[in-house]
């Protein structure tokens, strides 16, 4: 079943379940998902998003969440950190699972190989090449620092 077509159906289960703080998510995910294909009908392709544009939207959403966090909590707002990293719970359900740490350091030893010799400016690069490897399902501050660990070596 296509990505949008479960939150619509698990976002009409949570509101008839009053399951507020999923409800509010899906829905505001619902809400991206929307944007996404107004910029679409925009450029003039089909308004109709794709599975890997839902998820990217989907990823976009939970790194929000994440970051909002990060920031409550930094500032001393406890109760809004909480809404938001259950928010960002309720998204990562959707997500696929990411690669484990030692997967990543696998694909980053492999790009090492195909860039011999790369140094701290060559960071960039690295990144692209395994994050195009992961498909999106890595952590990309985990996978930079893994490669300036390496690099460092």
């Amino acid at each position: 079943m296509a990505l949008v077509e479960q939150i619509k159906r698990d976002f009409e289960t949570a509101f008839k379940a009053r399951e507020t703080v999923k409800m509010e998510t899906l829905r505001l995910l619902r809400s991206a998902f929307h944007n996404r294909e107004i910029e679409k009908r925009g450029k003039g392709s089909e308004p109709v998003l794709t599975e890997e544009e839902a998820l990217e939207v989907l990823r976009r959403e939970a790194k929000k969440r994440k970051e909002a966090s990060e920031m409550f909590l930094n500032g001393g707002r406890k109760e809004l950190a909480e809404k938001e990293l259950k928010e960002l719970a309720v998204l990562e359900a959707y997500l696929p699972a990411q690669i484990t740490e030692a997967d990543l350091r696998r694909m980053v030893d492999e790009a090492l190989k195909n860039f011999p010799g790369a140094t701290q400016k060559d960071v960039g690069k690295l990144m692209g090449f395994v994050m195009k490897q992961a498909k999106g399902n890595a952590d990309g501050a985990l996978v930079g620092r893994i490669i300036q660990e390496k690099l460092a070596q």
